[in-house]
């Protein structure tokens, strides 16, 4: 008897392990941060991100890399004679991505028509760092937003994070055709802050498919006192 017990526990590790599995892809994921809405008055200090002097002094290195849509299994629960689905490809709204191999380009030509057209995607993808100074303008302390203009439409990832509410206001997420993203990075800045960005521009409207392409009208950060 004493030899059964060995493979007793294993086939109930086995077991508590594949419970653990199941229970874990039908976990929820994490809560997305409440959204926080941007000033609208002007802002005491403005960095254009689509210069190359503006990008330098944020630290900015734009990266961009053309997104696909790749098939993959319907969700867990779809109805059945739906086998299949979509997601993007890459997934490069993750906090640490590797975006290593991608080509970086120059802040001075965020404003260049790139994709293919139709039903298109990119990631545009920078880290910024709040300075000790910019000019004479001290940032310590100021609410500081990010603005992004794509066309047509944008999400603004910041630190791995979307944030948004369900039937409130949520400025990183789509706001309309060729309308701004004003996401706030900080409501109190200090030197050193770091913000890891990733824009994912989609051409639109995409039941339209047009034959234009996906390019910067503005980014820019704006500091608030």
């Amino acid at each position: 008897m004493r030899r059964k017990y060995p493979a007793m526990l294993a086939a109930c590790a086995m077991l508590g392990l594949s419970m653990i599995c199941a229970l874990g892809s039908f976990a929820q994921p994490i809560p997305s941060p409440p959204p926080i809405m941007p000033p609208s008055l002007p802002p005491s200090h403005s960095v254009d991100l689509m210069t190359v002097s503006g990008a330098a002094t944020l630290g900015a290195k734009w990266k961009v890399m053309e997104a696909k849509l790749v098939q993959v299994p319907a969700a867990p629960n779809a109805m059945p004679e739906y086998k299949t689905t979509h997601n993007i490809a890459p997934r490069a709204n993750e906090l640490e991505f590797d975006d290593s191999s991608w080509p970086e380009i120059s802040a001075d030509t965020l404003g260049a028509r790139r994709g293919g057209g139709h039903v298109s995607f990119l990631w545009y993808r920078t880290l910024l760092t709040i300075p000790a100074k910019i000019g004479e303008f001290d940032p310590t302390s100021a609410v500081v937003v990010l603005t992004a203009l794509v066309d047509d439409y944008a999400e603004v990832w910041v630190n791995g994070q979307l944030p948004r509410r369900s039937g409130y206001p949520s400025p990183a997420t789509i706001q309309g055709f060729n309308m701004p993203n004003r996401v706030v990075l900080t409501t109190s800045a200090k030197a050193g802050d770091k913000f890891e960005i990733a824009i994912f521009g989609i051409n639109g409207p995409i039941s339209v498919a047009p034959p234009n392409f996906i390019w910067f009208r503005e980014a820019r950060v704006e500091f608030y006192k």
